[in-house]
C-alpha cells in the first residue's frame, strides 16, 4: 500500500472498555461462530495486549496477543469486511508483532482455518510457517473444521 493521505488517517492504540461494543458488532459480522462480548472484556481484564486499527478515529479492526515465558500467540485477529483487502489487516499484524518483539518473544504461534486463504496467505507472505494440525478445532456450520498451527520466530532485525 502506498503512502498517502489517506495512510494519515489510520492509527493503532490499545482497546479500551469503550471499543467492546463495536469490536464485538465486528466480530459478529465477520464470524459464523463469534467471540462473546464477554470473552473480549475477560480478554482485557486479564490484561492481554488487545489492539483497536481505526480509520478516521473509527474501530475498523482488533488483535488479541497473549504473551507469556518467550513466546505469544495471537488468540484474534479481525478487519471489518467493509474495510478488507485496503492492507489494513497487514498493517495490524506489523503491529502485533512489534509488540511482540518489544516484549522479548522469541516465537509467535496462531491458529487458523485452513479454509482462510485470504489470512494464510497473509501469514505466509509475514514468513509464518505450519507447525501442526488442531482436527477438529473450529465450530463450523457442518460439524468441526481443523486448524493449521502456524508458527514465526522472532528476532530483532526481522
Amino acid at each position: 500500500m502506498s503512502t498517502n493521505i489517506f495512510e494519515n488517517m489510520v492509527s493503532m492504540r490499545s482497546m479500551t472498555h469503550e471499543d467492546l461494543a463495536t469490536v464485538s458488532d465486528i466480530e459478529r459480522r465477520s464470524y459464523e461462530f463469534p467471540w462473546s462480548h464477554g470473552v473480549f472484556r475477560d480478554c482485557l481484564l486479564a490484561g492481554y495486549q488487545c489492539i483497536v486499527i481505526a480509520h478516521n478515529r473509527k474501530v475498523v479492526g482488533y488483535s488479541i496477543l497473549s504473551v507469556a515465558a518467550g513466546e505469544a500467540h495471537i488468540l484474534n485477529i479481525c478487519i471489518d469486511a467493509a474495510w478488507r483487502s485496503v492492507g489494513f489487516g497487514e498493517r495490524l499484524l506489523d503491529e502485533v508483532l512489534l509488540r511482540a518483539r518489544s516484549s522479548a518473544v522469541r516465537e509467535i504461534f496462531l491458529e487458523v482455518r485452513p479454509s482462510n486463504m485470504h489470512a494464510l496467505a497473509l501469514y505466509k507472505k509475514k514468513d509464518f510457517h505450519k507447525v501442526a494440525k488442531r482436527p477438529a478445532y473450529y465450530q463450523a456450520s457442518h460439524g468441526r473444521e481443523d486448524a493449521e498451527v502456524l508458527v514465526k520466530k522472532l528476532t530483532s532485525d526481522r
